[in-house]
Order: C-alpha cells, then sequence, then structure tokens
C-alpha cells in the first residue's frame, strides 16, 4: 500500500458520457476510480425505491397487469461496491464519499439519479465530495428541457427567444409579466439567463402553476417538460419546441445543462484500491424514443365534388397543402365515412342522394397520407350494401391498417384498437349514436358499433385505464352546423373523460365544434370536416373551416394537444390557415368553449 501525506489530493475526477445506443435509456453512468472515471457498457438499471434516502423522491408507477402490455419488468438494483478509504500516515480509515444535489436541481432528475450504497448523501452542501448542479458549459452529463407554456386557450402560437429575455431582465419588448415558475425553475435559469429584473418573475410552487395561469389568463409560465399536461399550451421559442419530432435539444435556447463538480475542500485525500463506485444520472427529461404524436382528423368522405376534383387533378390532391402535417405522425387517424366499391360509378359534383361509394382508386389518397388507423363509426358505411363495405375491410387489411369502431360483426366492432408504441400504450375505441340502424353491426351483420346504449363503452373505458392503457374514445354523435355544443353531447361526452378516456372526440362534425376539459381530461366535440366537399356558400358560413388535433404521449401520458387549422379550398383541398385566419379562428372557438 502507497502512502501519501495528509492534505495531497490524489483523486482526479472526468466526466464521461454513455454513447445513447439502440433500446438503451438515456443515462449518464459516473464511475468513480482511482484518478479518473471509467465509462461502462452497463444499461441503465433503476434502483429499488428503498436504495433511495430520504433525500430523493420517487415517482409512482403501476405496473399493468394485461398480458397485452409487457417489456415493463423491475430491473435489479446495482451492486453495493467498497467504499474509499482516508490514508493518514501509518493509519487507514473508512471515509465516506457524499454527494449532494443543489437547488437548481428538478424534482424528476433527483429523483432519477442512482447511487450505490458506497455514497452518502450528505447533509449540507458544503460537506458534499460531488456535487451535481447547473452549468452554463456545453458539456454537462444530464440536458434538462424546459418549456415556455400558457393555458390552452391561448392565441399566440409562440414568441422569440429576445423577448423572454426582455422580460427576464427588465427590458421593453418583452412577453406578459410576471413569468410563473417554481423556485426550482428559477434557480436553473438563472444559471443561463442570470438574475432576473425585479417583478419579473412571480415564484409559485410546481403544483398550483397550472391553476394560477389560468385564473390569470394572459400569464406566461415555465416549467420543466415532464410537468406538461394538455391544458398547457407549449409555446415555441424561436420556431422550436419539444414536441416537434426534428427537436434539437443543443439548438433549443431552454435547455439546462447539469454536470458533476469536485468539492475540493470536502474531497479529501480519499483512494478507492481499485475499487468503483457509481452515480448513474439521466441523460435528459425530453427522449424521443418515449414519445409518440398521434395525428386526428375530422369527417373524410371521397364523393361528390372531391372525388371529380381528385379524378381531375390526381389522387393525391386534397393532401397537397397539408401532407407535412399528415405524414409527421407516428399514429395518422382517419374517420373514412364512405366504403369502396368496384362498382362505384364516376363521381358526379351534382349529386342529390346521400348514397355514397368511393372509387376504389380513390385509396391511393389514404396510401399517399399514410394512415394508420381507420375509424368506422361514419353513418353512409353501408350505403352500398354489406360487400362493399366487408371489401373495403379487406383492402385495410391487405394495406396492415387497423381500424375500429366497426367491423364484421358487433363484436369485433365494439372491440378497442390496442396500439403501443414508444412505451405508449394506446386504446382506441368508438361507436355511431346516430345510426341509421341499418349502419349498425349485429351478430351475422357488418357495420359500425352501435353506443345507444353507452353502458358497455364506459365500462370498457374504464378497465381499460385500469390496465394502463389510455383510451382515446371517437363518437359518431348528431350533426349541426354551428361552433356550438349542443345539450345531448354535454350529457354523451363528457362521461366518457370520467371513465377514464384521455381524449374524447367527435368524428360527426362537419361544423367545427368547441373543445372542454374534463377531470384534466381533453375533450373536443367535433373537428368539422377533413377531406369533404362541403363549402361556405352552398351549405354555410364557416363550414369550411376545420381542425386537425395533434396529440402528444410521453411515457404513457398523454401531455399536450397542439390544435392545427385548416381551411378548405376548391371542394376538396385543405390548406393551413393564415396567420389571420387562425387567430379569428381560435378566438371564436375558445369563445364558444367558454373560456
Amino acid at each position: 500500500m502507497i502512502f501519501y501525506r495528509r492534505g495531497q489530493i490524489i483523486i482526479g475526477i472526468i466526466l464521461l458520457l454513455l454513447a445513447f445506443l439502440n433500446g438503451c435509456s438515456q443515462n449518464t453512468l459516473v464511475m468513480v476510480t482511482p484518478g479518473f472515471f471509467t465509462p461502462t457498457p452497463t444499461p441503465f438499471q433503476p434502483l429499488e425505491p428503498t436504495k433511495i434516502t430520504q433525500h430523493y423522491v420517487m415517482p409512482t408507477a403501476t405496473a399493468s397487469t394485461d398480458d397485452t402490455v409487457r417489456g415493463l419488468t423491475p430491473t435489479p438494483s446495482l451492486t453495493p461496491l467498497s467504499k474509499p478509504t482516508l490514508n493518514s500516515g501509518n493509519m487507514t480509515e473508512n471515509v465516506d464519499l457524499t454527494f449532494w444535489m443543489d437547488e437548481s436541481v428538478p424534482l424528476k432528475l433527483r429523483s432519477e439519479v442512482e447511487i450505490t450504497s458506497d455514497i452518502q448523501i450528505a447533509g449540507k452542501k458544503e460537506s458534499a465530495n460531488l456535487i451535481l448542479s447547473a452549468t452554463k458549459a456545453r458539456n454537462g452529463i444530464s440536458k434538462w428541457v424546459f418549456v415556455l407554456a400558457a393555458p390552452f386557450p391561448t392565441v399566440e402560437d409562440g414568441v422569440e427567444l429576445e423577448a423572454v429575455k426582455n422580460t427576464w431582465l427588465g427590458r421593453e419588448g418583452g412577453i406578459p409579466e410576471p413569468i410563473l415558475m417554481s423556485q426550482i425553475t428559477l434557480n436553473a435559469l438563472s444559471v443561463i439567463l442570470g438574475e432576473p429584473a425585479e417583478g419579473a418573475v412571480r415564484v409559485v410552487s410546481e403544483s398550483d402553476l397550472l391553476d394560477i395561469a389560468w385564473a390569470e389568463r394572459s400569464l406566461y409560465a415555465i416549467l420543466p417538460f415532464e410537468a406538461l399536461e394538455p391544458r398547457w399550451k407549449v409555446l415555441r421559442v424561436d420556431e422550436k419546441s419539444p414536441l416537434d419530432k426534428d427537436f434539437n435539444i443543443d439548438a433549443y435556447p431552454l435547455t439546462v445543462r447539469y454536470r458533476l463538480v469536485e468539492n475540493q475542500d470536502s474531497i479529501g485525500n480519499l483512494v478507492t484500491e481499485g475499487k468503483m463506485v457509481k452515480i448513474n444520472v439521466p441523460l435528459t427529461n425530453r427522449d424521443a424514443e418515449k414519445m409518440t404524436t398521434v395525428v386526428m382528423t375530422g369527417v373524410t368522405a371521397l364523393v361528390r365534388a372531391t372525388g371529380a376534383k381528385m379524378e381531375q387533378n390526381g389522387m393525391g390532391y386534397p393532401a397537397r397543402d397539408i401532407l407535412p402535417w399528415l405524414k409527421e405522425a407516428d399514429i395518422l387517424h382517419i374517420s373514412n365515412e364512405v366504403s369502396f366499391a368496384k362498382d362505384c360509378p364516376p363521381a358526379d359534383p351534382y349529386q342529390r342522394n346521400l348514397i355514397f361509394c368511393s372509387r376504389p382508386e380513390y385509396i391511393e389518397l389514404l396510401d399517399l397520407i399514410g394512415v394508420d388507423v381507420i375509424e368506422l363509426s361514419g353513418n353512409h358505411l353501408l350505403d352500398w350494401g354489406p360487400d362493399a363495405f366487408l371489401w373495403t375491410l379487406d383492402l385495410y387489411d391487405e394495406r396492415g391498417w387497423k381500424y375500429y369502431a366497426g367491423g364484421h360483426n358487433e363484436r369485433e366492432a365494439r372491440e378497442p384498437l390496442k396500439i403501443t408504441h414508444h412505451g405508449n400504450h394506446l386504446a382506441f375505441i368508438g361507436c355511431n349514436v346516430v345510426g341509421p340502424p341499418n349502419d349498425w353491426a349485429s351478430d351475422t351483420r357488418p357495420g359500425s358499433a352501435n353506443c345507444l346504449d353507452y353502458g358497455w363503452i364506459h365500462e370498457t373505458v374504464t378497465d381499460l385505464a385500469e390496465s394502463g392503457y389510455l383510451p382515446i374514445v371517437t363518437l359518431q354523435h348528431n350533426e349541426f352546423y354551428s361552433l356550438t355544443v349542443t345539450p345531448a353531447q354535454k350529457q354523451d361526452f363528457p362521461p366518457l373523460a370520467l371513465a377514464g378516456a384521455v381524449i374524447v372526440s367527435g368524428s360527426q362534425a362537419h361544423y367545427p365544434n368547441p373543445f372542454d376539459f374534463v377531470d384534466g381530461r381533453f375533450i373536443h366535440y367535433g373537428l368539422g370536416n377533413l377531406f369533404f366537399d362541403q363549402m361556405d356558400h352552398i351549405i354555410q358560413p364557416g363550414i369550411q373551416r376545420e381542425f386537425i388535433d395533434r396529440h402528444v404521449f410521453y411515457e404513457n401520458r398523454h401531455i399536450s394537444t397542439e390544435i392545427l387549422t385548416v381551411y378548405l379550398e376548391d371542394f376538396a383541398k385543405p390548406r393551413p390557415m393564415t396567420e389571420e385566419e387562425r387567430k379569428a379562428f381560435l378566438e371564436e372557438a375558445f369563445e364558444a368553449s367558454g373560456w
């Protein structure tokens, strides 16, 4: 054994990041060894709750018992390794390596840092050997994303970083002040933005943040990404949003980095004699491999003038201006209300009857946009008879498209469609309220699911939620032509949210309908048309306005809904609204929602 003079520091610390490989959790595993840190290929393995001291706040997780939701098995805790030793003269005694996380470390990051039993939590910062804290440096071992947000009924979509800085520093040209945030968020942002000007920030508890923001509707807030929920609207900063699929964490201005630093006054003469102790730090709170986007749309009916325009301009014509929005989705939902038929005649823009079919080649449009899920709650599915509907299901099956709310018989029509993507367990279920009766499936007849009796769907939604799924319920409800909510909708939609649905959406609406939240769950009473030929001058002013809802799921939670607004042109082709059109539409929709 080699002896060292008292006071001489013989341990050096180098921080290395593990490469994030396919299938590995994003964590940094720091190995404390004699004189250097050594990387390890061992994937992140969470400690059992009993291994975490009272300084940690452990998240609550409930494992699903459903046989179709697997892969969520617990992993063993890290193996404790030997303590470092302090050498003094010819005497050797055990010395604890102590660890501290300062006031800038968010609760989720704090709860997910894992250590071996050889490292103790320091009683105070000054007595710690190693400290985890926010840094201005670009080489932190953990990158934590903070989000600028406002209450959901906010028209503005984003701001420039300079405006945020102006408010922060007390200059003109800023965003509404004060900016709401928790004390931990203030501590973290102060590292990268500096100390805020007096009155620029209002500190509240994270649990009160949303209620205060909604009560004082004009205020913005900054919160960690993991605190998002659907009643927040995420605002872009310099056109960047953590909800984007192409999000660059290093280019995002509200990313805070954390690193481990030595406390030289406390670390003393530590020797590990070749033994290693481990500190496991999550790389980020925004992991693309844990995110799922679901884009939901309104009525599609490839008939009449829409079909004629497709024959004139090409099958992809209706999607020409919104294709990127549709293709971006991990799961694209289309409510196709009309069956394809082999003997369907050419589309007639002047067709007077309401007996619809789609020509077989029209399915090329659905191929183009990359549809994943077809809703079958529409009330025109059997216009051309059961054989056309069954042939349509064959076309969907051939393409690997999934469908729900309708099927070969009543049992299949009522069956939820379960999809697991990036660890998010989604369940689509829906039904037809309005008929006609010959559109409803039975034991011997195909068609849509009948929900005149809501008991079965309420029970199924509750069972799904208790099994760890996130139920998404869609209803073919009564149609009407104004931006309002009917008493019947108010009676039927909210109970489904209370039963456990995270989203309840109306698929019947040709005219767009308002929004609601029940118990924090998102309700959209109707999105309007997507691909259908109804125009203002023929039907009703305002019917050319359409919603597309982009829902974001993360770690098996619904965290956000982004409302996209489009305007139907040329009887067939929706386009993104102009800034002025969007502002007027959202203001009217939010007012109609009671906000």
